[in-house]
């Protein structure tokens, strides 16, 4: 009989140990978590589709492998993707009423790169509707709780992928970042989630929200974790016109001991809650007694990102998401008229925080504010990109904390899209400038008596990803 698997303390490190070991089959694995998955499913609302049979099979040919003297970082590890990643064969909705029927006709990139490595895949996560959100509260399909509180949030757009972590309910998962969407939910929920640099991780069977700030990464337990992940899953893919060639990622590696930016008044801007600055000063000064440079850094262009992003994605959602008319994909309504089937199919398939994006888009690519808005957003883009490429010629990583707040309750935030906006606040200058950053666990706060999570952000320079996990796993290693 195998022995006991502790869900709760399990990496895909010792789990890679186990399996090699033969202290449990990949099989017992998958069905420890699919036990888990049907205990608390119910409750969180976590899982959109559970893969239950084809997990099986995937974990008995993990099985096969193994016995046959393979090792490989992923094999017949238990993983859950994001609803807006193509599995053949499967559903996937981006937890949109628009596509509740769409079936997959092939894998995205980066799944079949799981599949090759010998993954096996759970099922597909719950998320904010294509991915727009904070809080996962936009799905069309239920909002995802929390574990640690089911009545808070668990951040989004992929509160799904990061809760299932954190609930035991998959040993790691796959989300996409478009201006924080791994590393805000890897916080509030108090686990390791890693945006790789733009063009390091293919986008091919992924679905665009803005195409030129997605990107896909994983959450886990531990920094080692996500890098193994990371490693696993990039590479240059043909397919995808924005994937970096393997010639254009080199970077120099990660120095022993770090210099480590903190832009002060950025971080201690308004809305910044007390309580979460504490921590990240703590995270700070561990750092600096680890034998690390802090260095105090301006940024002063960095408090302009949320408004960058909130022009230019729209905008981009806008062009996305025109595609979706009730004619030539997804949800079609009937009408008397071509413009009733357009107003209808888009207006019973959609629901409100994809319909305020796609007006606020169209709004700023019409004629007369292109130039006064789109534009000008873009120009204010380049400058935050090149303020931070200044920055990483005096210091290895900006390090900040990840969210301004811990999780708030669900519905607390549903009828103030700008306060649920302002949660972004640092972590979106990465997806403008295309860097890598990460979020690590660093601590909790008290809210209601319940201690929730906070994480704290390193980021660094473009495809300087051997630093942001270097930092990462230090700070992991101090607290």
């Amino acid at each position: 009989m195998p022995k006991t698997i502790d869900i709760a303390t399990l990496t895909i490190a010792s789990a890679r140990a186990g399996l090699d070991r033969g202290d449990y089959s990949a099989l017992d694995l998958a069905e420890a978590y699919l036990a888990r998955i049907a205990e608390r499913n119910a409750e969180l609302n976590i899982y959109l589709e559970v893969f239950a049979d084809d997990a099986r099979a995937a974990a008995k040919a993990a099985d096969a492998r193994i016995a046959k003297g393979e090792r490989g970082a992923l094999l017949g590890i238990p993983f859950a993707l994001k609803d807006n990643m193509l599995v053949e064969g499967k559903h996937s909705s981006s937890a949109s009423l628009m596509l509740k029927d769409h079936v997959a006709t092939y894998d995205g990139f980066v799944v079949r790169a799981l599949k090759d490595a010998g993954a096996v895949i759970l099922g597909r996560t719950n998320m904010d509707e294509f991915a727009m959100g904070s809080s996962t509260e936009n799905s069309a399909f239920g909002v995802v709780k929390n574990p640690i509180d089911p009545t808070r949030v668990p951040g989004g757009s992929s509160g799904g992928s990061s809760a299932a972590v954190a609930a035991g309910m998959a040993l790691a998962t796959l989300g996409s970042d478009t201006g924080g969407s791994i590393r805000q939910p890897a916080a509030l929920c108090g686990v390791v989630g890693f945006k790789p640099t733009y063009g390091a991780v293919s986008r091919s069977g992924l679905m665009a929200m803005a195409s030129s700030l997605d990107q896909i990464g994983p959450f886990t337990k531990t920094v080692d974790d996500a890098e193994a992940i990371f490693r696993a899953i990039s590479a240059h893919d043909p397919m995808d016109s924005t994937s970096r060639p393997d010639a254009l990622r080199k970077h120099a590696k990660a120095p022993e001991k770090l210099t480590i930016g903190v832009p002060e008044a950025f971080v201690r801007m308004k809305g910044v809650d007390e309580d979460v600055l504490a921590r990240f000063d703590e995270a700070v000064a561990a750092m600096k007694k680890a034998g690390h440079t802090i260095v105090p850094i301006d940024l002063p262009l960095a408090k302009y990102s949320l408004s960058v992003y909130y022009i230019v994605q729209p905008a981009e959602v806008s062009a996305n998401l025109a595609r979706y008319d009730g004619i030539r994909y997804g949800h079609s309504a009937e009408g008397a008229r071509l413009i009733d089937v357009y107003l209808r199919s888009r207006g019973e398939g959609f629901g409100r925080e994809v319909r305020r994006r796609i007006m606020l888009g169209t709004y700023v690519l019409s004629a007369g504010y292109y130039d006064a808005y789109y534009n000008k957003a873009i120009a204010v883009g380049r400058k935050i990109t090149a303020e931070l490429a200044d920055a990483f010629k005096k210091v290895d990583v900006v390090m900040t904390p990840t969210s301004p707040v811990p999780a708030w309750k669900i519905g607390e935030r549903a009828n103030d899209p700008l306060a649920m906006y302002l949660a972004d606040i640092f972590t979106v200058p990465a997806n403008i400038a295309g860097l890598p950053a990460i979020s690590v666990p660093a601590g909790s706060v008290a809210r209601d008596g319940i201690d929730l999570p906070v994480g704290v952000q390193f980021m660094a320079d473009t495809f300087a990803e051997d630093t942001v996990f270097c930092a990462a796993r230090e700070l992991e290693r101090l607290l």
